[in-house]
């Protein structure tokens, strides 16, 4: 089957997730092999912001993962809360290879914990560990502060394709978990906080109803959506609006980092 008709198959879920983390420790990579499994020697730090879809079954329903990447550079933080939205999880990215990179985690996971959502999947991930004798991070090092912070751990391989796939479907299964454990929560009460018998509250988050509906109507408006990165890349006023919430941070999104950009050639 060809990526096309992948990318047109009617899904159960969309899930939203982002990579974080410094320049240079392979987030576009992690993506572009998830992705595409492609690898790319000449990899470019990101501009602003960039994203990529892949269609995975998980407990035979038909999930559609958009990974979100965005710039580790401080210029591009503007875009901060637009590129958390609705976010469900997220890799926290460094390079086993820079010890600066890993030092920088905690403040990714501050900023994380700041706009993301309370219940985000966070997989704090060190990429590179083909590079072993270049290694300035111990991995029982990266695995004790995940502990300690209550986050999932593992190292992969971006250009030796190593634990990619498995960081990667970690997290969509444990987001369809959540997911399909708070629909099931819901259906005991038709408020938005259930009260169990123990007088426990459970708050049904709206980031987490990503039903077969909401799929389809975001499938909707791709094409809107590279129309009006074309349309703004040429430099035409006039764009593409949708009805769709998602649409509209995704247009000031690209907006911004348009402007951050300057004109292109």
């Amino acid at each position: 089957m060809d990526q096309d008709a992948i990318f047109d198959e009617e899904c159960d879920y969309l899930f939203k997730a982002v990579l974080i983390g410094d320049s240079g420790v392979g987030k576009s990579n992690l993506l572009s092999r998830f992705a595409k499994d492609e690898f790319r020697l000449d990899s470019k730090p990101t501009i602003g912001v960039e994203f990529a879809y892949r269609n995975i079954k998980v407990r035979d329903k038909l999930i559609k993962a958009q990974i979100w990447d965005t710039a580790g550079q401080e210029r591009f933080r503007a875009i901060t809360s637009s590129y958390y939205r609705g976010a469900l999880g997220a890799l926290l990215v460094y390079d086993i290879t820079r010890r600066s990179s890993y030092e920088s985690v905690g403040r990714w996971l501050v900023e994380l914990r700041e706009f993301g959502g309370e219940e985000m999947v966070v997989i704090l991930v060190g990429n590179k560990c083909d590079l072993g004798e270049s290694r300035e991070v111990e991995e029982e090092e990266a695995k004790r502060f995940a502990e300690a912070e209550g986050l999932c751990f593992m190292e992969t391989s971006a250009l030796k394709n190593l634990n990619v796939e498995q960081v990667f479907l970690q997290m969509i299964t444990t987001i369809f978990d959540i997911t399909n454990q708070r629909s099931l929560d819901a259906k005991m009460d038709e408020t938005p906080i259930n009260h169990l018998s123990n007088g426990k509250e459970i708050h049904i988050a709206d980031e987490v109803t990503a039903t077969k509906q909401k799929a389809l109507e975001k499938k909707k408006v791709i094409n809107a959506y590279i129309i009006t990165i074309k349309y703004m890349y040429e430099g035409i006023s006039t764009s593409v609006r949708t009805h769709d919430g998602a649409f509209d941070d995704f247009y000031i999104t690209i907006g911004l980092l348009l402007r951050l950009r300057g004109p292109v050639p």
